[in-house]
C-alpha cells in the first residue's frame, strides 16, 4: 500500500520543511517538499496535516515495563498504549523489576514471550550486567539485547545485584568485545550512607524533600562518574550514564568526552522541567533517584544538552501501584512507620511515557528551542545508542515510517484520562502543558488517534522486537 501524510511543518535531518512523505509498505520512500509535487506523488492518497508537524516517532532508551513477574505494576500492553499516545514508537525495555531479570538468555526468551502480541508500537530490550554474570554478556549479545545495564547502588529488587568495581572490571572486557553500550545508574553507596546517618541523627523530616534532596548528595554521582569513566578509559567500552541529575558532573563529562572516550550521558524530562524549591513536602509522586535538584542545576543540564555535553533525554518510566508511592492514610494491620508522605519509604519513580513529550516542549518553547533540536534528543540520538539508526531515530528514505502529527500550538491540563499506562498518578497532574499528540502512526499505520479529546486506539497490537545482531569481536 501506498500513501502520503502531508504537512507544512515536516521535521527532517534537515530542519523543518513543508513537504509530503511518502510511505510504502511500512517503508519511507520519499520526502517531497510541497514547492515542486511531481504528478505521480499528487495522485497519491494523501493526508493533509495543515500546520501540525509531523516528526518522527520518539525512541525511549529507557523504560522499565516490568513483565514478566511485576505486570501489576505495569506491562507491555499498558506501557506500549502510553507511549503511542505519547508521541513514541520504539521503546527499549531496562533488565530489572521483571521476574526473572534479563541477566541471561533463558530470562531474556522469557521476556520476549511476555511481549509477544501484546505491543502497541515496536521495541527492543536490554540485558543486564550484574555481578558474577559476566559470561553471559556475549551470549546475551549474540541473542539480540541492545546493551546493557548496571547499578553501582541497590537498586530496589533483590533479584538484580549491584555491581562493584571488581565485577566491573571482569564484565568489561566482555562488554568491549561486544561493542554494545553500558549503561549505569551512577551513585555510589558510601556518600549516601553518610548522608542518610547524618539526616537520621539530627531526627529528619522524612516527608519534607528537602530531607530527600540531602540524603542523595550530588557527591554520590560525582563519585560513581569518576570511577566510570576511568574504568571506560582503560578498557574502552562504550559506557553510558543513565538520568544525569547533578551539573557538578558536567566538567567531569566535557573532558572525557574532549579526550575521545566512548560516552554518551543522557538526562529525563524531570529534572529538566521540576526543581527542588517548587516540590511540596509529602509530594512522594516527585521521588526518583538520583532526585530532582534546584532550578540553577535545571538549567545548566539544558545548557549541556545545547552544547553537546548531554547526548539525549529518556523518560526513565518507572511505574509502581498507588500505594508504593506511600499516597495513601496507614492500611489497617500495616507495617510499623509506613505513613504516607515519607520519602525514605516509598517507590523512587517517575511514570512519563504519556507526558514526556509535552513536558519537555513546554520547557523548549519557554527557551526558544526547535522541534528539530528537541527530535535530536528524544528520537535521533537514542535510536543510536540502542543500534536502532538504520530503522528509527529520522523522516528519511529507507526509515521505517514511524511518524507523530504534534500541535507545538496547543495546550492542555494533565488529567487521568491523558495518561494510558496503567496506573494514573503523576507528578504533572492538573498541570497546564503545552502540545498535544494528535495521531502516532508505525510503519504507516495509525496506532493512536486523538479526536475531539477522545483517544482511539485503531489498530490490534502489531509491534515487534527490532532484529538486533551481534558480533562480538574477537
Amino acid at each position: 500500500m501506498v500513501h502520503a501524510l502531508r504537512s507544512r511543518r515536516v521535521v527532517t535531518p534537515q530542519g523543518e520543511i513543508d513537504a509530503t512523505v511518502v510511505i510504502e509498505d511500512g517503508i519511507i520512500t520519499g520526502v517531497h517538499p510541497n514547492t515542486h509535487l511531481a504528478s505521480h506523488i499528487s495522485h497519491l492518497p494523501t493526508e493533509d496535516l495543515g500546520n501540525l508537524a509531523l516528526l518522527p516517532g520518539l525512541v525511549d532508551a529507557h523504560t522499565h515495563i516490568n513483565e514478566p513477574g511485576r505486570t501489576e505494576w505495569e506491562g507491555f500492553a499498558t506501557a506500549t498504549r502510553a507511549a503511542a499516545a505519547g508521541g513514541f514508537t520504539t521503546v527499549v525495555d531496562m533488565p530489572l523489576n521483571c521476574l526473572p531479570e534479563t541477566t541471561n538468555v533463558a530470562a531474556l526468551e522469557l521476556k520476549r514471550e511476555a511481549a509477544r502480541t501484546q505491543c502497541t508500537i515496536d521495541y527492543a530490550l536490554w540485558g543486564g550486567c550484574v555481578d558474577g554474570n559476566q559470561h553471559e554478556l556475549e551470549p546475551l549479545a549474540l541473542a539480540g539485547v541492545a546493551g546493557f545495564k548496571s547499578f553501582l547502588i541497590y537498586p530496589g529488587c533483590d533479584g538484580f545485584t549491584a555491581i562493584d568495581r571488581i565485577n566491573l572490571e571482569l564484565a568489561a572486557p566482555h562488554l568491549a568485545r561486544t561493542g554494545l553500550p553500558l549503561l549505569v545508574h551512577a551513585e555510589l553507596e558510601p556518600s549516601i550512607n553518610a548522608a542518610v546517618d547524618r539526616l537520621n541523627a539530627s531526627d529528619a523530616d522524612w516527608r519534607s524533600y528537602s530531607t530527600w534532596l540531602a540524603s542523595r548528595p550530588d557527591q554520590a554521582e560525582l563519585e560513581a562518574i569518576a570511577l566510570l569513566i576511568d574504568l571506560c578509559r582503560r578498557h574502552h567500552f562504550h559506557l553510558h550514564i543513565v538520568h544525569l541529575a547533578t551539573a557538578q558532573a558536567l566538567p567531569m563529562i566535557r573532558a572525557a568526552k574532549a579526550e575521545g572516550l566512548p560516552l554518551t550521558v543522557e538526562t529525563c524530562p524531570h529534572y529538566l522541567h521540576c526543581c527542588a524549591e517548587e516540590i511540596p513536602d509529602g509530594a512522594t509522586l516527585f521521588k526518583c533517584a538520583p532526585p530532582i535538584r534546584s532550578a540553577a542545576n535545571r538549567e545548566q543540564l539544558w545548557s549541556a544538552l545545547t552544547d553537546g555535553t548531554i547526548d539525549l533525554i529518556a523518560t526513565d518510566h518507572s511505574p509502581c501501584p498507588p500505594h508504593m508511592k506511600r499516597l495513601d492514610p496507614i492500611e489497617p494491620g500495616a507495617a510499623h512507620g509506613k505513613e504516607p508522605g515519607r520519602f525514605d519509604e516509598a517507590w523512587g519513580g517517575i511514570a512519563s511515557l504519556s507526558t514526556a513529550l509535552p513536558v519537555l516542549w513546554t520547557e523548549c518553547a519557554h527557551r526558544n528551542l526547535t522541534l528539530s533540536q528537541l527530535i535530536q534528543w528524544t528520537s535521533a540520538a537514542p535510536a543510536k545508542l540502542a543500534g536502532l539508526s538504520t530503522f528509527v531515530g529520522s523522516i528519511e528514505p529507507g526509515k521505517h515510517a514511524n511518524l507523530v502529527a504534534f500541535d507545538p500550538n496547543a495546550d492542555f491540563t494533565v488529567t487521568p484520562d491523558r495518561l494510558h499506562y496503567r496506573h494514573k498518578i503523576s507528578p504533572y497532574m492538573g498541570e497546564r502543558l503545552r502540545g498535544i499528540v494528535h495521531s502516532t502512526w508505525l510503519r504507516g499505520q495509525r496506532v493512536f488517534d486523538q479526536r475531539n479529546g477522545q483517544p482511539i486506539f485503531p489498530a490490534p497490537p502489531h509491534g515487534r522486537e527490532y532484529p538486533l545482531t551481534h558480533s562480538p569481536n574477537s
